[in-house]
């Protein structure tokens, strides 16, 4: 387990390109490493509402369902980071499968090798340390199997193609995502599970741009917790049905 914040390290330039880059997470991961000197290629369905500027940022139009798409805005990256996602839904979830499928398809004809991909804590199988019962046995298999179950489904089809893409790979698996100004000092990464329940955004955004550019998890999944932060129930809620 390793604590990052202000004693996290410092990579060279690299050219990222960021899947989901209008997303809450993605706006975070371009903003975060456009500040840290890197080229970025922003991802994203609808370039126009895009609020980033800088003369270091592209911002191309592609779905990742697209595989012509996803091929052209990986050319000539470093590497690759993966933020896209959906709200709960009843329907059957496929987006995360299918383009990350895309993804490593053209990541490997590209010769890209390094990819970090955001997942979530609650498609893990084994509990967390101190998990309370009621947790283990009620909220969590709760939002696993009823209310979250076809997007965790998808998830975990995500994570099994990435694991078994034999490309230089880390998948990062935050708790109940939140909005924080900027990182703090105070949060925890590494396997095996790591206790708390919440991370936050700017946290997670750090952590997925050091990953991409001097990774220190290389194969691997890991848990991304923040440990100080204490945000309303109410937050989750509004993120898993993506309101407001």
């Amino acid at each position: 387990m390793v604590e990052f914040g202000s004693t996290g390290y410092t990579a060279g330039v690299s050219a990222l390109v960021v899947f989901g880059a209008n997303g809450p997470t993605g706006r975070r991961v371009v903003g975060q490493a456009l500040a840290a000197d890197h080229r970025v290629v922003a991802v994203t369905r609808k370039p126009a509402e895009f609020p980033l500027s800088s003369p270091n940022l592209e911002i191309v139009s592609a779905d990742v369902t697209d595989p012509s798409g996803v091929d052209r805005a990986i050319d000539g990256a470093d590497a690759v980071i993966s933020t896209y996602g959906v709200p709960y839904g009843r329907a059957e979830i496929t987006v995360y499968s299918h383009g990350i499928a895309n993804i490593t398809q053209a990541m490997t004809a590209r010769g890209v090798s390094r990819l970090v991909c955001v997942s979530s804590t609650t498609v893990a199988t084994d509990d967390a340390p101190g998990e309370s019962l009621l947790w283990r046995k009620v909220i969590g298999p709760f939002l696993r199997n009823n209310l979250g179950r076809t997007l965790y489904d998808d998830m975990e089809r995500m994570e099994h193609i990435v694991v078994n893409s034999g490309l230089d790979w880390t998948i990062v698996r935050p708790g109940g995502l939140f909005d924080a100004e900027v990182p703090t000092d105070d949060y925890y990464v590494g396997p095996p599970r790591l206790s708390g329940r919440v991370t936050s955004r700017a946290d997670l955004a750090d952590l997925l741009v050091k990953e991409a550019t001097e990774p220190r998890y290389s194969r691997a999944i890991v848990d991304v917790i923040t440990r100080s932060a204490r945000p309303s129930p109410l937050n989750f809620l509004k993120e898993a049905f993506g309101v407001g």
